[in-house]
Formats: structure tokens, C-alpha cells, sequence
């Protein structure tokens, strides 16, 4: 079988693993079609799934900010591009976020603790990936100055695509979650300052597994209700 048919199969992990461990490969005819195929049946899934997850929340009145869950946007590839030019400096966006934008669109499912200040779920660390037009208008500010300062400390340049967990819950905060940007064309890459130190889509297939809420707030049964509800709806990625 090919990666998409092992994919469909179930062997999520498993082909990721090998896609990954393919490096500059990954990129070389035909094997990059098979995984834009990988690619595009992981971010539908991504879509469904958040689908789900946004109708039941609905369901049980959960507070939102104003754009909770979005399609992709009109002129996604006129923004992924302006995108492109603007990281060219530092090097490449991983395919995984461009194809997040492509099928999935953006999320938000951030408490929003302004129209109820009693969260449902503390420190439940609510799957957010910023829009695409928000990214685009944060790489055109200062962007580009204070990720030249940053390489020349020593770090890596990356993209703020989600506030940390106590940002989220309005309790101060740290860095935000940001992926690295890749010094060559990379299919996924790590998504940095976020606690279990993982890729961009192993982080979604981790929302997934907690139904959009990795801080699994473990002492909430309202929660755990919530979990066992929604996860056989869920498409594992």
C-alpha cells in the first residue's frame, strides 16, 4: 500500500514517522504527491474533527470570542504567499501549517473570560491556531526585526500561532506557542514553548485525544463527561 492507503488503514503514526524520517527526500518526485495526498487527508480530518468539537460546545453554552472556528479563508493562497515572502529571510513555513490554512481554516476555542469570567475549565488549554490573516498582518509589523534579533541571540525564528495556557485563562502568561520556521522546506516542524514539546500535527493529534483541551483538566467531571461524549466522534489523525 502507498502512505495514503497505510494512512487510511491506520497507521497514522507510523507514516508520519516514516515521512519524517525522509527529510529533504520527502521533497522529491513522486513521493511529495503522496504526501500532499497524507497531507490533505490529515488537515480534512483536522477540519472534521474541530467541526465536532465546536457543535458540542455549542451545545453546552460555551463562552466564545468572536471568530471560535472559520473555513479557509477567500484568499488563502494570495496570504500563504505574502507569508512565504515574509519568512523567505529566515527560511521556510513547514507544509503541515500551510495545509492546516488550505483545509482547516483557523480555531479559537479560548474562554472568553470578558462574557463570563467562570471559566468552565481551568487550565484546560484550549486549542487556538491563529487565523491566517491575523499571521499575515503579525508578520508584516516588527516581525521581521525581532526575529533578526532573536537569531542573533542563538534562537529560533518561529511564528506565534496560539496564547500559552495561563494567557488563555487571562492568569499572566508565558511565551506563545509558535512553530519553527525551517532553515530548509520541511513538511512539519516543532511546535515550540508548549509543554509537550512535540511537532505542529502531533500537537493536533494531542488536542484530538483530549477533544481540543490538552490540559486535561483531569479533576473537572464535567469535563471528563464532555471527553467521553465526543471522542468516538472524533477522526484520528
Amino acid at each position: 500500500m502507498n502512505l495514503l492507503d497505510r494512512y487510511k488503514n491506520g497507521e497514522t503514526k507510523e507514516v508520519y514517522a516514516e515521512i519524517l524520517n525522509l527529510e529533504q527526500n520527502a521533497f522529491i518526485p513522486p513521493k511529495i504527491t503522496e504526501i500532499e495526498d497524507v497531507l490533505t487527508e490529515t488537515f480534512k480530518r483536522a477540519a472534521f474533527n474541530l467541526q465536532i468539537i465546536h457543535d458540542e460546545l455549542v451545545k453546552i453554552g460555551y463562552a466564545f470570542w468572536d471568530r471560535p472556528l472559520h473555513k479557509p479563508l477567500p484568499n488563502t493562497d494570495k496570504l500563504l504567499k505574502q507569508l512565504d515572502a515574509a519568512v523567505l529571510p529566515f527560511g521556510y513555513v513547514p507544509l503541515s501549517l500551510k495545509y492546516f490554512y488550505k483545509i482547516a481554516g483557523g480555531v479559537d476555542f479560548a474562554w472568553n473570560y470578558e462574557a463570563n469570567k467562570k471559566f468552565l475549565w481551568e487550565m484546560a488549554d484550549p486549542i487556538q491556531i491563529y487565523s491566517l490573516d491575523e499571521l499575515v498582518d503579525y508578520v508584516d509589523t516588527d516581525w521581521k526585526d525581532d526575529m533578526q534579533d532573536s537569531v542573533n541571540s542563538g534562537e529560533d525564528a518561529c511564528l506565534e500561532l496560539s496564547a500559552d495556557d495561563l494567557h488563555k485563562d487571562n492568569a499572566s502568561g508565558g511565551t506563545p506557542y509558535s512553530l519553527k520556521i525551517t532553515a530548509t522546506p520541511s513538511i512539519d516542524s516543532d511546535f515550540l514553548f508548549e509543554y509537550h514539546e512535540t511537532t505542529f500535527i502531533d500537537y493536533l493529534r494531542i488536542c484530538f485525544e483530549f477533544c481540543g483541551f490538552p490540559g486535561n483538566p483531569q479533576n473537572s467531571k464535567s469535563f471528563t463527561d464532555f471527553v467521553s461524549s465526543v471522542k468516538p466522534k472524533l477522526m484520528q489523525i
